[in-house]
């Protein structure tokens, strides 16, 4: 469905609020929020009515509503003091007071199956702990399954030029699952727990959630340690594992006095840099990630960045990636693996590559030619990182 009003439209099929022709960064809990707003806008809509359908009935303070609320008035360009669209009614609750038209989307745009590389299609699923996952089907052949890593928006990544050819090639001869973790992307951003743990929780249930009995897992970054922890624990579900530019320990575990130190600053200059309109800051880890990169998919990753996570869960989860260790679950991990790391890798050294693979029984290790954390169309290791998975995905099939 699509609504709109003045100069702004929902899409509630892309999950996107979009100011003339501008997308508007909105945190999950606030679409929703907006959307329900929307769609009973012929009512008040009680306080305790969005606490049973926004937060599924959980306990939050009136301040966390309130902030909500107010982060929907800002999307749409309103605020508490004009109530222009959203008007709070005393003691009553809240209601959608613009002028709104709806349209299903027409059939020459509707969505494409996701049977094809060229389109995907978005769900969601709730943990154990009552959290929502945002997670995307594409593709049909053989399952693989992508864990979550630092930062990650199902709809950005897609079209991305940082993403897009790697998430397309895979889906194009498999049915590709991949999700966002939580606190990032369209997954939940309010949550009380980010931790490994949690992040092993999101990926069970993304698992169960899309059907998968048996599969390819895929990892990248901090998504490897993931999958190798979901590997060790269900090793009847995961037929093969790849792990590209990972590391089985964070910076606070395998790092010298100093690399902690620098750690520790990063994480200081994150709580106070991430949140500002000048892109000077995340262009710093832009050019850790990609220092390869063009300009184009130099400022995707900066735009990217401010979309995906707010400050304070960036800092969240880079703190998880930093003390993370599985190290302990190398030789637990019985599928078949693939090992792939970029030589001069900026981020993550080779050496963690290598130790990887070193630790998982039988595990096959491909070094790559190559500076990019996150491997680019262009990038020299490109060709042999597609032949490398081919042949090991291949191999064994009749």
């Amino acid at each position: 469905m699509i609504y709109r009003f003045g100069e702004h439209q929902i899409d509630t099929d892309l999950f996107e609020v979009k100011r003339g022709g501008d997308v508007v960064k909105v945190e999950p809990q606030v679409f929703d929020l907006l959307v329900y707003l929307i769609s009973h806008r012929n009512r008040v809509v009680s306080q305790n009515e969005l606490l049973d359908e926004i937060w599924s009935g959980k306990i939050v303070s009136l301040s966390t509503v309130a902030s909500r609320i107010n982060a929907a008035r800002s999307a749409i360009g309103d605020s508490g003091a004009e109530q222009k669209l959203i008007r709070t009614i005393q003691r009553k609750g809240f209601r959608f007071v613009g002028e709104v038209s709806e349209a299903a989307v027409p059939l020459m745009e509707a969505r494409r199956p996701f049977d094809t590389a060229d389109a995907q299609d978005i769900r969601f699923c709730t943990t154990s702990d009552n959290v929502r996952i945002a997670y995307a089907l594409a593709g049909k052949g053989r399952p693989i399954l992508k864990a979550g890593n630092w930062l990650n928006h199902l709809e950005y990544d897609w079209k991305s030029p940082i993403w897009s050819h790697l998430l397309k090639w895979m889906a194009s001869d498999n049915h590709l699952v991949r999700y966002d973790a939580r606190g990032n992307g369209l997954s939940d951003w309010d949550v009380a727990e980010i931790s490994f743990a949690s992040y092993l929780r999101d990926l069970e249930s993304v698992a169960d959630a899309s059907g998968l009995e048996r599969f390819t897992l895929f990892g990248i970054s901090q998504g490897c340690a993931v999958s190798i922890a979901y590997a060790a624990k269900h090793p009847e579900r995961v037929e093969k594992l790849i792990l590209y530019g990972g590391f089985a320990r964070g910076r606070r575990i395998r790092g010298t006095i100093e690399e902690i130190e620098q750690a520790e600053a990063m994480l200081t200059l994150m709580r106070t840099g991430w949140g500002q309109e000048n892109p000077a800051f995340r262009q710093m880890f832009t050019s850790l990630l990609l220092p390869g990169g063009t300009p184009e998919q130099m400022q995707w990753f900066n735009d990217l960045q401010k979309a995906t996570a707010s400050p304070q869960n960036a800092v969240r989860m880079r703190f998880v990636s930093d003390t993370l260790d599985v190290s302990g679950l190398l030789a637990q991990v019985k599928a078949p693996t693939l090992v792939l790391h970029c030589k001069d890798d900026a981020v993550q050294p080779f050496s963690e590559g290598m130790y990887i693979a070193a630790g998982i029984p039988g595990a096959r290790f491909a070094g790559l030619e190559g500076r990019n954390h996150l491997i680019l169309e262009g990038d020299p290791g490109w060709a042999k990182f597609q032949e490398e998975v081919s042949r090991f995905l291949n191999d064994g099939e009749t």
